[in-house]
């Protein structure tokens, strides 16, 4: 599976759920009001834009925001929303592409590090982002928390999610630290739709280390957009990365 072709047209279609699930204001309020605050007055570089569901608002709050996507359909999709004026996007891919100027603040959300499917790409996706800081400059990254506890010896997959119409389900290869993520969504007829995507799983002290191969240091991290402390039972985090300001 190239990233390429799941990112295509027909899953652009179908990304934006506009007031439900990622879109909930629940979900984008506290994501959108933190990111503000650590853009600090800056400029905003967003790490695969998609179709705008973070950058929109943001940029609606007064945050200049810029985008490096590598799908052409999801930047269509942005495109019915914003016109390149007022949220400019670079196509290509997050480790390698570089867009003009420096920022305060790159940010790279929900889980989408992970769609790079190699440590030595997910480290150059850090060193692409400090590249783009200004001093003092902060990365963000939301990312999930390996849930191999949950993996009995033996098994392969676990099931992540489950509600009336929706499964999520993982598959795991431990030796490559790969995962699949598997998303049945069906109704009472007999036939189910399936998306599937794959990941690289990243453990947070491995996060660590690339942000200081990076030549950036951790600041912060917790268990979700709105503060709350981070434990051995946090399902994810969100956490910033600082490349250091000048004495």
């Amino acid at each position: 599976m190239r990233q390429e072709d799941i990112w295509g047209a027909e899953t652009a279609r179908r990304y934006d759920t506009p007031g439900t699930g990622m879109f909930a204001p629940e979900v984008l309020g506290p994501t959108v009001d933190r990111l503000a605050e650590l853009a600090d007055d800056g400029r905003a570089l967003e790490f695969a834009i998609g179709t705008g569901r973070v950058a929109v608002p943001l940029a609606e709050r007064g945050v200049p925001v810029t985008g490096i996507e590598l799908s052409p359909a999801m930047i269509d999709q942005l495109r019915t929303k914003v016109d390149e004026a007022t949220i400019p996007v670079i196509a290509g891919d997050m480790a390698t592409a570089t867009a003009p100027g420096k920022y305060t603040l790159v940010y790279l959300v929900y889980n989408t590090i992970s769609n790079l499917l190699t440590q030595a790409e997910q480290v150059a996706c850090f060193r692409n982002a400090a590249r783009h800081l200004t001093r003092g400059g902060r990365f963000v990254i939301e990312l999930w928390v390996p849930e191999l506890r949950k993996l009995p010896p033996g098994q392969q997959a676990t099931v992540w999610h489950c509600e009336p119409g929706y499964i999520g389900l993982d598959t795991y290869d431990i030796l490559r630290q790969h995962v699949v993520s598997h998303h049945f969504r069906f109704d009472e007829s007999s036939e189910a739709q399936l998306f599937r995507s794959p990941h690289r799983y990243i453990w947070p002290a491995e996060l660590d280390l690339m942000a200081q191969l990076a030549g950036m240091e951790l600041e912060s991290r917790h268990a979700d957009w709105t503060g709350t402390e981070f434990t051995t039972e946090s399902r994810s985090h969100v956490s910033v990365y600082r490349v250091p300001p000048d004495d």
